[in-house]
């Protein structure tokens, strides 16, 4: 059985950092892509990194998210900084099963066949 553990919100002030962790068990994930998403309030959920071989951000967490992999410990991170409030979320983690790395699919929920049951993320200004 496949599960992603979520570790690492909490509440901090603007500008300030924090670090997003994913445990990941049951299967060899770490030889597919896997990524962060995250969901504001009222707001749809909306894809901020992922890892494959190579990393992939969106243009608003640019420069300030570092998403990285620890396949010996089967554990993807997100490391956050300069932290502003509009990054206040639920952050989940995903990942693929199988397959080949698409690059255009990166940024859809569909693409990704497991997910976490998400980490609170509030930064107060």
């Amino acid at each position: 059985q496949v599960q992603l553990v979520e570790s690492g919100g909490g509440l901090v002030q603007a500008g300030g950092s924090l670090r997003l962790s994913c445990a990941f068990s049951g299967r060899a994930l770490s030889n597919y892509a896997m990524g962060w998403f995250r969901q504001a309030p009222g707001k749809e959920r909306e894809w901020v990194a992922t890892i494959n071989w190579l990393t992939y951000y969106a243009d608003s967490v640019k420069g300030r998210f570092t998403i990285s992999k620890d396949s010996a410990k089967s554990a993807m991170d997100l490391q956050m900084n300069s932290l502003k409030p509009e990054d206040t979320a639920v952050y989940y983690c995903a990942a693929r099963s199988s397959g080949s790395f698409i690059y255009n699919n990166r940024k859809s929920e569909d693409y990704y066949d497991y997910w976490g049951q998400g980490t609170q993320v509030t930064v107060s200004p």
